[in-house]
């Protein structure tokens, strides 16, 4: 499937206030998150890299205990095992890719 509709594909809501439509090919995982405001995002990690750039909104996000508020543009760059925790300041549209596929999220 080369070519795929977001608006097509199913949106799933793992963490309260995070609801996303995820695409994956052989070896990455994309998310595209709509978030509430105030959403919490408990203190988490996991094998995979990361890379989350925020569309739209303010997130604050802390990777190892650094905290950044990130706007339309921000990029972060969470590497595998690393404990990661955020929240929503505005509702935001933010998108994530993660190597290798998240298997939790198909």
């Amino acid at each position: 499937m080369p070519f795929i509709e977001l608006a097509q594909l199913a949106e799933r809501e793992p963490v309260r206030g995070y609801r996303a439509r995820f695409v994956h090919s052989n070896n990455v995982t994309l998310a595209y998150w709509t978030i509430t405001a105030g959403a919490e995002l408990p203190e988490h990690a996991h094998p995979h890299e990361q890379i989350a750039t925020v569309l739209e909104g303010r997130f604050e996000l802390t990777i190892s205990g650094e905290t950044q508020n990130l706007g339309p543009g921000g990029v972060a760059v969470i590497p595998s095992n690393t404990v990661h925790s955020g929240r929503a300041l505005t509702d935001c549209r933010i998108q994530d890719v993660f190597y290798p596929i998240r298997e939790d999220y198909r």
